[in-house]
């Protein structure tokens, strides 16, 4: 790994990342999961991740995350003159400003969820039509250049923009969030998004790039053609911060220092659809323990989603056809997350002498009594 220079925001969270405790806290959450009162395996995967929620919190049971924060980082992508998107890049804008009115899909589904919001213009290129105390404005530069035809950014600037994450990481966590769920906007952006997936991945091109906001076949081809040009710029021995800075955003680089800051603050950090995915390849190949913080809200209908889920091991929670990004479908996953270490907290027990010659309609009632009367029952009538 080659971090950003010392003394940055972004180098000072990676230094205080540490693998998760799997074999403490996270083997402690799978035996109490065997207790519980249910057929061992019956909650699925739900009992995993409240494994994986132990394993970060480093204690068994885990805290629920109660409160979740909804980052949101937004900037724009030179790229876009190559005719990627049909949307021009003033959407990016007006879409922040929707953001901070609360009329955007995210804002809907976090009130849903009882999450907060924030939004950080790391790269707008036109002015925001708002302001607000929920968006914050740490602009590295107006957009990237255009990938296709050289870096997107300097790595001065995509260190700036890991900087910006992880700052956001930690004033978040500072105001009280137990939850971080990764956001974005940027027209264009799936471009880059398909780039760097195909660069950590060595996915072809053709397997990773997408139609994002519904391009033709036409379109989708050239897009591709694309994708598969800035790739093949990169040096087999290229670092994961040359890899940002040649083909990626600022929006999916202050994504990685987001991540990166929740590990090193020991929470969850919930991925949203293909872009945040590729900014988690992003943080894991710069901070391989970062991985383990993951947690995969949902599954994309964009291709490279798939991929970059594959290669960082993640199973996603939701599967529901989305690829609007902006958090919304990770948004719609903090219930499960919340629920999945409420039950290892507030799930009665058996005994351990009793759980293997429990009975199946004992092991697993239909209405279950309230914690601990189901665990002095069995061992009253053993």
């Amino acid at each position: 790994m080659t971090p950003p220079s010392p003394g940055t925001a972004f180098e000072t969270a990676a230094a205080a990342v540490r693998p998760t405790d799997l074999a403490g806290a996270g083997a402690a959450a799978d035996a109490r999961t065997d207790l519980l009162t249910k057929p061992k395996g019956s909650l699925g995967r739900l009992e995993a991740l409240g494994s994986r929620l132990a394993a970060i919190a480093r204690v068994c049971p885990p805290p629920v995350p109660e409160r979740a924060t909804v980052c949101v980082f937004a900037g724009d992508h030179g790229v876009l003159a190559q005719g990627v998107s049909p949307w021009p890049a003033e959407v990016t804008a007006q879409m922040v400003a929707n953001f901070c009115a609360g009329g955007a899909a995210v804002t809907v589904f976090a009130r849903q969820a009882c999450a907060d919001v924030l939004v950080t213009d790391v790269g707008v290129s036109t002015p925001i039509p708002a302001d607000s105390p929920t968006l914050l404005r740490r602009t590295v530069r107006r957009g990237t250049a255009d990938l296709s035809t050289g870096p997107a950014m300097s790595p001065a600037e995509a260190r700036a923009a890991l900087d910006v994450g992880a700052e956001v990481a930690a004033r978040a966590v500072t105001d009280g969030a137990q939850l971080l769920v990764t956001g974005e906007m940027g027209i264009g952006n799936t471009t880059p998004a398909a780039a760097l997936i195909a660069a950590f991945t060595g996915r072809p091109a053709e397997e990773v790039t997408g139609r994002g906001t519904g391009i033709d076949d036409e379109t989708l081809h050239r897009k591709t053609d694309i994708v598969a040009g800035a790739v093949a710029r990169l040096a087999a021995d290229a670092s994961p911060l040359t890899v940002l800075a040649e083909v990626g955003g600022l929006e999916i680089a202050a994504l990685a220092g987001l991540i990166v800051g929740g590990a090193a603050a020991g929470v969850p950090v919930l991925v949203d659809g293909v872009i945040s995915a590729a900014a988690a390849l992003v943080a894991s190949a710069l901070v391989p323990d970062a991985r383990g913080y993951l947690i995969a809200g949902h599954l994309s209908a964009e291709p490279g989603a798939a991929a970059a889920l594959h290669a960082l091991r993640l199973e996603p929670l939701l599967a529901l056809g989305m690829r609007l990004g902006e958090g919304s479908g990770a948004t719609l996953a903090i219930p499960l997350v919340q629920a999945a270490a409420r039950v290892l907290s507030e799930m009665a027990t058996f005994g351990e002498a009793n759980v293997d010659d429990a009975p199946a309609e004992q092991a697993a009632p239909d209405h279950p009594e309230p914690a601990g009367t189901m665990a002095s029952t069995a061992s009253s009538t053993a």
